[in-house]
């Protein structure tokens, strides 16, 4: 099994973050009840920005693999991303 860190950056008081938001957290939501998404959601500290902590059962998996599942996100096909980061990530510990 491998888990990757998606962080997305964006303006919280962008306008169109709020419109697209219910897009997103459809498929958000989509890949979560797949188990997909194990974790997701904004940061809290007024910055904006997300965490999106995401698993796969395939061992080949590679970060390409996540960019590509990710481009499908309302958020980044309408442009309401500054940016995005991939990491693969090790939980050595968690529990939610």
């Amino acid at each position: 099994m491998k888990y990757f860190a998606v962080n997305y950056e964006y303006n919280p008081a962008n306008p169109e973050i709020a419109k697209v938001r219910p897009a997103h957290r459809e498929f958000t939501g989509k890949l979560f009840d797949e188990g997909t998404i194990v974790a997701s959601g904004p940061f809290t500290d007024s910055q904006g920005g997300a965490l999106i902590i995401v698993r796969f059962n395939n061992d080949d998996t590679e970060v390409a693999d996540v960019i590509q599942l990710m481009n499908d996100d309302p958020f980044y096909q309408e442009g309401c991303l500054q940016g995005r980061s991939f990491r693969e990530w090790n939980p050595v510990k968690a529990r939610f």
